[in-house]
Protein backbone atom coordinates (compact mmCIF):
# COMPACT_ATOMS: atom_id res chain seq x y z
CA UNK A 1 0.00 0.00 0.00
CA UNK A 2 1.32 3.01 -1.08
CA UNK A 3 -1.10 6.05 -1.03
CA UNK A 4 -4.11 6.46 0.94
CA UNK A 5 -6.35 6.14 -2.50
CA UNK A 6 -4.93 3.02 -3.71
CA UNK A 7 -6.00 1.68 -0.58
CA UNK A 8 -9.54 3.31 -0.55
CA UNK A 9 -9.83 2.13 -4.04
CA UNK A 10 -9.35 -1.24 -2.16
CA UNK A 11 -11.22 -1.29 0.76
CA UNK A 12 -15.11 -1.52 -1.31
CA UNK A 13 -13.66 -4.99 -2.29
CA UNK A 14 -12.90 -6.37 0.77
CA UNK A 15 -14.25 -10.09 1.25
CA UNK A 16 -14.01 -12.29 3.73
CA UNK A 17 -11.34 -14.52 2.11
CA UNK A 18 -8.84 -11.21 1.56
CA UNK A 19 -9.70 -9.26 4.82
CA UNK A 20 -6.67 -10.52 6.93
CA UNK A 21 -4.30 -10.03 3.87
CA UNK A 22 -5.30 -6.10 3.61
CA UNK A 23 -5.84 -6.05 6.77
CA UNK A 24 -2.40 -6.83 7.79
CA UNK A 25 -1.16 -4.54 4.63
CA UNK A 26 -2.93 -2.01 6.47
CA UNK A 27 -1.47 -3.10 9.81
CA UNK A 28 2.20 -2.37 8.56
CA UNK A 29 1.63 1.07 6.78
CA UNK A 30 0.21 2.40 9.98
CA UNK A 31 2.73 0.78 12.43
CA UNK A 32 5.45 2.97 10.14
CA UNK A 33 3.58 5.77 9.48
CA UNK A 34 1.09 6.72 12.69
CA UNK A 35 3.45 8.41 15.11
CA UNK A 36 0.98 7.72 17.81
CA UNK A 37 1.11 3.59 17.21
CA UNK A 38 4.38 3.17 16.41
CA UNK A 39 5.19 4.75 20.01
CA UNK A 40 2.61 2.39 21.30
CA UNK A 41 4.18 -0.76 19.62
CA UNK A 42 7.39 0.33 20.86
CA UNK A 43 6.63 0.21 24.11
CA UNK A 44 4.97 -3.14 23.88
CA UNK A 45 8.11 -4.09 22.65
CA UNK A 46 6.03 -5.47 19.56
CA UNK A 47 8.51 -5.38 16.20
CA UNK A 48 5.32 -4.74 13.27
CA UNK A 49 7.86 -6.83 10.67
CA UNK A 50 7.36 -9.90 12.66
CA UNK A 51 3.75 -9.69 12.63
CA UNK A 52 1.98 -12.60 10.40
CA UNK A 53 -1.69 -12.58 11.55
CA UNK A 54 -4.27 -10.85 12.42
CA UNK A 55 -4.68 -12.31 15.73
CA UNK A 56 -1.01 -10.89 16.99
CA UNK A 57 -2.06 -7.36 15.75
CA UNK A 58 -1.66 -5.12 18.71
CA UNK A 59 -4.72 -2.66 19.10
CA UNK A 60 -4.72 0.62 20.46
CA UNK A 61 -6.87 1.22 23.61
CA UNK A 62 -9.44 3.90 22.56
CA UNK A 63 -8.23 6.20 25.11
CA UNK A 64 -5.74 7.56 23.13
CA UNK A 65 -8.54 9.44 21.31
CA UNK A 66 -8.65 11.56 24.38
CA UNK A 67 -4.91 12.70 25.13
CA UNK A 68 -3.67 12.41 21.58
CA UNK A 69 -3.67 12.90 18.07
CA UNK A 70 -4.33 9.70 16.25
CA UNK A 71 -3.02 10.02 12.38
CA UNK A 72 -1.62 8.05 9.99
CA UNK A 73 0.88 10.44 7.68
CA UNK A 74 1.12 13.72 7.35
CA UNK A 75 -2.44 16.09 6.35
CA UNK A 76 -4.62 18.79 7.59
CA UNK A 77 -7.97 17.52 8.81
CA UNK A 78 -11.11 18.77 7.02
CA UNK A 79 -13.18 18.28 10.47
CA UNK A 80 -12.97 16.95 13.40
CA UNK A 81 -15.55 14.47 14.87
CA UNK A 82 -15.64 14.43 18.82
CA UNK A 83 -17.40 12.25 21.37
CA UNK A 84 -20.66 13.24 23.78
CA UNK A 85 -18.18 13.27 26.52
CA UNK A 86 -20.76 11.83 29.06
CA UNK A 87 -20.89 13.86 32.52
CA UNK A 88 -18.28 16.02 32.46
CA UNK A 89 -15.43 13.33 31.29
CA UNK A 90 -12.81 14.13 28.79
CA UNK A 91 -13.86 13.99 24.96
CA UNK A 92 -12.63 11.55 22.31
CA UNK A 93 -11.03 13.41 19.25
CA UNK A 94 -10.92 12.32 15.55
CA UNK A 95 -9.75 13.84 12.54
CA UNK A 96 -11.33 13.47 9.51
CA UNK A 97 -8.91 13.86 6.01
CA UNK A 98 -12.37 13.48 3.88
CA UNK A 99 -15.64 14.44 5.12
CA UNK A 100 -17.38 12.89 1.97
CA UNK A 101 -15.62 9.78 2.20
CA UNK A 102 -17.20 9.43 6.11
CA UNK A 103 -20.57 10.25 4.51
CA UNK A 104 -20.08 8.07 1.37
CA UNK A 105 -19.26 5.02 3.28
CA UNK A 106 -21.99 5.31 5.84
CA UNK A 107 -24.49 5.58 2.97
CA UNK A 108 -22.48 2.27 1.85
CA UNK A 109 -22.91 0.65 4.38
CA UNK A 110 -26.63 1.67 5.42
CA UNK A 111 -28.19 0.65 2.04
CA UNK A 112 -26.20 -2.41 2.05
CA UNK A 113 -28.74 -3.44 5.26
CA UNK A 114 -31.78 -1.36 4.31
CA UNK A 115 -31.80 -0.27 0.94
CA UNK A 116 -31.54 3.05 -0.65
CA UNK A 117 -31.98 6.19 1.14
CA UNK A 118 -35.03 6.96 -1.12
CA UNK A 119 -36.76 4.63 0.63
CA UNK A 120 -37.21 6.10 3.16
CA UNK A 121 -38.27 9.43 5.40
CA UNK A 122 -36.26 9.85 8.83
CA UNK A 123 -36.94 11.63 11.45
CA UNK A 124 -34.36 11.80 13.78
CA UNK A 125 -34.64 12.17 17.61
CA UNK A 126 -31.35 13.53 18.36
CA UNK A 127 -30.96 16.08 21.00
CA UNK A 128 -28.17 15.27 22.55
CA UNK A 129 -26.02 14.62 19.54
CA UNK A 130 -27.61 18.52 17.96
CA UNK A 131 -26.75 19.86 21.04
CA UNK A 132 -23.19 19.89 20.75
CA UNK A 133 -21.16 20.30 17.97
CA UNK A 134 -18.81 17.76 16.38
CA UNK A 135 -21.10 14.65 15.89
CA UNK A 136 -20.11 11.93 13.68
CA UNK A 137 -23.64 10.98 13.78
CA UNK A 138 -25.63 14.15 13.40
CA UNK A 139 -23.32 14.92 10.16
CA UNK A 140 -24.35 11.33 8.75
CA UNK A 141 -28.04 11.47 9.54
CA UNK A 142 -28.02 15.30 7.76
CA UNK A 143 -26.43 13.61 4.94
CA UNK A 144 -29.02 10.51 5.00
CA UNK A 145 -32.14 13.10 5.39
CA UNK A 146 -30.71 15.18 2.42
CA UNK A 147 -29.72 11.94 0.01
CA UNK A 148 -33.42 10.81 0.94
CA UNK A 149 -35.05 13.53 -1.14
CA UNK A 150 -38.03 13.32 1.17
CA UNK A 151 -39.34 16.95 2.39
CA UNK A 152 -40.88 15.37 5.55
CA UNK A 153 -36.92 13.82 6.35
CA UNK A 154 -36.26 16.30 9.37
CA UNK A 155 -34.28 16.65 13.10
CA UNK A 156 -36.35 16.72 16.45
CA UNK A 157 -35.17 18.00 19.42
CA UNK A 158 -38.05 18.09 22.31
CA UNK A 159 -41.30 18.46 19.75
CA UNK A 160 -42.74 15.83 20.32
CA UNK A 161 -45.82 16.14 19.33
CA UNK A 162 -45.00 18.01 16.06
CA UNK A 163 -43.25 14.55 15.43
CA UNK A 164 -45.42 12.29 16.49
CA UNK A 165 -48.35 14.55 13.63
CA UNK A 166 -45.62 13.70 11.30
CA UNK A 167 -45.75 9.89 11.96
CA UNK A 168 -49.69 10.34 11.75
CA UNK A 169 -49.34 12.21 8.31
CA UNK A 170 -46.52 9.11 6.87
CA UNK A 171 -48.22 6.29 8.30
CA UNK A 172 -49.96 5.33 4.95
CA UNK A 173 -47.49 6.68 2.50
CA UNK A 174 -45.10 5.02 -0.07
CA UNK A 175 -42.17 5.14 2.16
CA UNK A 176 -41.24 3.58 5.18
CA UNK A 177 -40.32 5.71 8.33
CA UNK A 178 -37.06 5.32 10.15
CA UNK A 179 -37.24 6.86 13.14
CA UNK A 180 -33.66 7.26 14.54
CA UNK A 181 -33.27 8.24 18.15
CA UNK A 182 -30.93 8.00 21.04
CA UNK A 183 -32.09 5.95 23.50
CA UNK A 184 -33.26 8.15 26.60
CA UNK A 185 -35.64 10.77 23.92
CA UNK A 186 -36.98 7.43 22.74
CA UNK A 187 -37.68 6.13 26.08
CA UNK A 188 -39.13 10.22 26.76
CA UNK A 189 -41.40 9.89 23.87
CA UNK A 190 -42.96 6.49 24.59
CA UNK A 191 -43.32 7.56 28.27
CA UNK A 192 -45.51 10.28 26.31
CA UNK A 193 -47.48 8.66 23.85
CA UNK A 194 -48.42 5.28 22.81
CA UNK A 195 -47.86 5.27 18.73
CA UNK A 196 -48.34 2.53 16.18
CA UNK A 197 -45.17 2.67 14.53
CA UNK A 198 -45.93 -0.97 12.56
CA UNK A 199 -45.30 0.86 9.36
CA UNK A 200 -41.75 2.02 10.89
CA UNK A 201 -38.18 0.87 11.99
CA UNK A 202 -37.56 2.06 15.00
CA UNK A 203 -33.61 2.98 15.46
CA UNK A 204 -32.05 2.52 18.42
CA UNK A 205 -28.44 4.61 19.30
CA UNK A 206 -26.49 6.33 22.56
CA UNK A 207 -27.80 4.87 25.38
CA UNK A 208 -29.14 7.23 28.30
CA UNK A 209 -26.08 10.02 27.96
CA UNK A 210 -26.68 10.28 31.76
CA UNK A 211 -30.09 12.19 31.72
CA UNK A 212 -31.43 8.79 32.91
CA UNK A 213 -30.77 5.45 34.57
CA UNK A 214 -29.52 2.76 32.14
CA UNK A 215 -31.87 -0.09 31.20
CA UNK A 216 -30.58 -3.28 30.75
CA UNK A 217 -30.94 -3.55 26.64
CA UNK A 218 -34.08 -6.24 26.60
CA UNK A 219 -36.25 -4.25 29.22
CA UNK A 220 -35.88 -0.90 26.89
CA UNK A 221 -36.40 -2.84 23.64
CA UNK A 222 -39.39 -4.54 25.38
CA UNK A 223 -40.97 -1.20 26.61
CA UNK A 224 -40.67 0.44 23.34
CA UNK A 225 -41.88 -2.59 21.53
CA UNK A 226 -45.23 -2.36 23.99
CA UNK A 227 -45.43 1.21 23.59
CA UNK A 228 -44.49 1.51 19.40
CA UNK A 229 -46.35 -1.34 18.36
CA UNK A 230 -43.23 -2.84 16.59
CA UNK A 231 -41.91 -6.47 17.09
CA UNK A 232 -38.19 -5.50 17.27
CA UNK A 233 -36.11 -2.16 17.87
CA UNK A 234 -33.36 -1.95 15.32
CA UNK A 235 -29.84 -0.49 16.84
CA UNK A 236 -26.83 1.12 15.78
CA UNK A 237 -23.31 0.57 16.22
CA UNK A 238 -21.27 3.49 15.67
CA UNK A 239 -18.31 5.63 17.53
CA UNK A 240 -16.50 8.97 16.90
CA UNK A 241 -13.21 6.94 16.39
CA UNK A 242 -14.63 4.37 13.81
CA UNK A 243 -15.51 5.84 10.41
CA UNK A 244 -18.04 2.81 9.75
CA UNK A 245 -21.04 1.59 11.65
CA UNK A 246 -22.80 -1.85 12.04
CA UNK A 247 -26.56 -2.32 12.34
CA UNK A 248 -28.48 -5.08 14.30
CA UNK A 249 -31.87 -5.70 13.16
CA UNK A 250 -33.66 -6.21 16.35
CA UNK A 251 -31.70 -10.38 16.99
CA UNK A 252 -29.50 -8.71 19.60
CA UNK A 253 -26.45 -9.21 17.38
CA UNK A 254 -24.94 -6.85 15.50
CA UNK A 255 -23.66 -7.04 11.57
CA UNK A 256 -21.12 -5.51 10.12
CA UNK A 257 -20.11 -4.60 6.45
CA UNK A 258 -16.77 -6.71 4.90
CA UNK A 259 -14.33 -4.12 5.78
CA UNK A 260 -15.12 -4.35 9.83
CA UNK A 261 -14.21 -7.39 12.56
CA UNK A 262 -15.47 -7.47 15.82
CA UNK A 263 -13.03 -9.05 17.83
CA UNK A 264 -13.41 -10.45 21.52
CA UNK A 265 -10.14 -10.56 23.69
CA UNK A 266 -10.55 -12.23 27.00
CA UNK A 267 -11.22 -10.38 30.13
CA UNK A 268 -7.59 -11.54 31.86
CA UNK A 269 -5.32 -11.34 29.15
CA UNK A 270 -5.97 -8.90 26.28
CA UNK A 271 -3.94 -10.92 23.81
CA UNK A 272 -5.72 -13.39 23.64
CA UNK A 273 -8.85 -13.97 21.43
CA UNK A 274 -11.66 -16.25 21.99
CA UNK A 275 -15.40 -16.89 20.34
CA UNK A 276 -18.47 -17.66 21.94
CA UNK A 277 -17.30 -15.90 25.26
CA UNK A 278 -18.03 -12.50 27.22
CA UNK A 279 -14.69 -10.15 26.91
CA UNK A 280 -13.21 -6.96 25.26
CA UNK A 281 -14.64 -6.00 21.89
CA UNK A 282 -11.90 -5.15 19.31
CA UNK A 283 -12.85 -3.50 16.18
CA UNK A 284 -10.67 -3.76 13.12
CA UNK A 285 -12.35 -0.90 10.81
CA UNK A 286 -10.26 -0.77 7.58
CA UNK A 287 -12.40 2.31 7.02
CA UNK A 288 -10.04 4.02 9.57
CA UNK A 289 -6.92 3.84 7.16
CA UNK A 290 -6.53 8.08 7.83
CA UNK A 291 -6.28 7.13 11.69
CA UNK A 292 -5.59 3.87 13.10
CA UNK A 293 -7.62 0.99 11.90
CA UNK A 294 -7.08 -1.32 15.00
CA UNK A 295 -9.30 0.10 18.15
CA UNK A 296 -9.42 -1.71 21.80
CA UNK A 297 -12.75 -0.11 22.79
CA UNK A 298 -14.04 -0.12 26.60
CA UNK A 299 -16.84 -2.37 25.37
CA UNK A 300 -17.82 -5.87 26.83
CA UNK A 301 -19.54 -8.59 24.02
CA UNK A 302 -19.44 -11.94 22.91
CA UNK A 303 -18.79 -12.34 18.99
CA UNK A 304 -20.52 -15.70 17.51
CA UNK A 305 -19.07 -18.19 15.09
CA UNK A 306 -20.60 -16.70 12.04
CA UNK A 307 -18.78 -13.21 13.31
CA UNK A 308 -22.16 -11.14 14.33
CA UNK A 309 -21.42 -9.61 17.55
CA UNK A 310 -23.57 -8.07 20.79
CA UNK A 311 -22.79 -5.60 23.20
CA UNK A 312 -23.10 -6.60 26.50
CA UNK A 313 -21.84 -3.67 28.87
CA UNK A 314 -18.45 -1.72 29.86
CA UNK A 315 -15.79 -2.82 31.53
CA UNK A 316 -15.74 -1.95 34.97
CA UNK A 317 -14.38 1.32 36.06
CA UNK A 318 -14.64 2.12 32.25
CA UNK A 319 -15.58 5.86 31.18
CA UNK A 320 -19.09 5.78 30.37
CA UNK A 321 -19.55 6.07 27.18
CA UNK A 322 -22.74 7.00 25.46
CA UNK A 323 -22.72 4.07 22.46
CA UNK A 324 -23.94 1.26 24.98
CA UNK A 325 -26.58 0.50 27.44
CA UNK A 326 -25.55 -1.51 30.71
CA UNK A 327 -27.46 -5.19 31.41
CA UNK A 328 -27.94 -6.66 34.86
Amino acid sequence: MNTFKSFEESLYLVNENNFEEIALRLFHFQAQHNAVYSQYLHNLNFKAEEIKSLLEVPFLPITFFKSQTVKTGAWKPETEFTSSGTSGLATSRHEVFDVSFYLNLSERIFTSFYGPLTNYHFLALLPSYMERKGSSLIAMIDHFIKKSLSEHSGFYLKNHRELVEKISLLKNGNRKVILWGVSFALLDLAESYELDLSHAIVMETGGMKGRRREWIREELHSYLCNRFNVESIHSEYGMTELMSQAYSKGKGYYQCPPWMKVLVRDINDPFMIQTGKTGGIKVVDLGNFHSCAFIETQDLGIVAQEGSFEVLGRFDNSDLRGCNLLVG
